[in-house]
Order: C-alpha cells, then sequence, then structure tokens
C-alpha cells in the first residue's frame, strides 16, 4: 500500500470518519509492505500483510486475520470484460495526474493498462482477484461490502462485474469526487442516486456524480 494513501482511508465500522493510525513494519520505497492500521474511534486494527491492507476482521475492537500466503479473495467466476483501456479512460473523462482512481472487484486487472495512459494516477483495488499483485502504482485493500475510503476522494471509480450489488454502486458514488465519473461493467444496472446517467452500450454503464 502507498503509503500516503494512508490519509484517504476510513474504518468499515459504521461511526464517523477519522484518519487511521498507522505502524509501519517493513517498506519498500513509499509501498508499506507490512505493519498495522488503527482505527482510533472504535480501536480496531487492521494488518497490512505483503502489502495488502485487509479490513475483513469481525467485531468491534478485535483485530482483522489475514493469511500469509495471501489477502486478495478467490478468483472470480464472471468472465472478464472485453474493455479497453484505451475505452475506460476516455469514459471516465480524467487528463493530467495526480490523485486516485478505485477500481472493485474484477475491475483491478484494468490497471496496468490504465496506468499506462494515466501517469501520475495511483490506483486503489478493492476486493482484486487472487492473481492480481500489489504495483507501485496500484494499491490492494480487502474488505467486504464497502470501499474503505473517506467519502468524496477518489477522481473515477470502475466497479466490476463482479460487484454490481446496489451497496457497490452505492459506495462508488459515495468516494467518487462531484463531477467525476463512476463505469459500471454492467449495462442493465441501475445507477444510484446521486449518480446521472450519462451513456449506456457495450457492456458498460458510466455516471457522473452530481
Amino acid at each position: 500500500m502507498h503509503i500516503e494513501l494512508t490519509e484517504m482511508l476510513r474504518c468499515p465500522e459504521p461511526h464517523g470518519e477519522a484518519f487511521l493510525v498507522m505502524s509501519t513494519g517493513q517498506m519498500l520505497g513509499r509501498m508499506v509492505r507490512s505493519g498495522i492500521l488503527g482505527c482510533p474511534i472504535c480501536r480496531r486494527e487492521f494488518p497490512i500483510v505483503k502489502g495488502i491492507v485487509n479490513f475483513s476482521g469481525t467485531g468491534k475492537g478485535e483485530r482483522g486475520k489475514v493469511d500469509d500466503e495471501g489477502a486478495t479473495i478467490p478468483l472470480s467466476p464472471f468472465p472478464f470484460p472485453a474493455v479497453d483501456p484505451q475505452t475506460l479512460q476516455a469514459l471516465l473523462g480524467l487528463s493530467g495526474p495526480g490523485g486516485y482512481v478505485v477500481l472493485v472487484g474484477a475491475a483491478t486487472r484494468h490497471a496496468v493498462g490504465l496506468a499506462g495512459l494515466m501517469g501520475g494516477i495511483h490506483f486503489i483495488g478493492i476486493d482484486a482477484p487472487a492473481d492480481v499483485e500489489e504495483l507501485p502504482v496500484l494499491s490492494l485493500l480487502v474488505c467486504p461490502g464497502m470501499i474503505p475510503l473517506r467519502q468524496t476522494v477518489a477522481r473515477g471509480v470502475v466497479v466490476g462485474s463482479d460487484r454490481l450489488g446496489p451497496d457497490w454502486l452505492a459506495e462508488a458514488r459515495r468516494v467518487v469526487l462531484p463531477g467525476r465519473r463512476v463505469v459500471i461493467e454492467g449495462e442493465d444496472v441501475p445507477v444510484p442516486i446521486g449518480l446521472t446517467r450519462l451513456a449506456a452500450g457495450d457492456g458498460l454503464v458510466v455516471g457522473e456524480r452530481r
């Protein structure tokens, strides 16, 4: 996980947002390879193992657990959509470096292609398939059911075909900046309240936050 991402994270517990506190272990450049993130409100702790932050521990005040052999979820049973990075870049409507783009579920596999077109942007993968690895341009987070980021911090969000439930779409809307876009890999998906539907076709829906 890129160390500067720390200030964008939030605890998944249903309480007010607060900056998480990090205790670092191993560092590789600006990437945190091991350590612990702690919530100052509910006192939950979340481990960082092999660069992956795991928010899936259960119970208030308990430490999250992660297997040293990997923190990502199993491979998705959904087919990976045949959408090219150039199309995604155009649909996201981004130009210029800086900021974060969130990739949810199977969409995390787009990180390498998008990074080649969008230099200077850091990508955040949520619940990535098990074959996706952390990169200098990609931080990986595991968190069932939500995006553990503070609200309105992302320049864009791509929601994978394996995360099309209403809760995930509402989370995408919550974290994206006003005027920025959410691309959904599923054509017949209603956009959540707060997103204006801009286009649909070729298995994709594009919404813009009001």
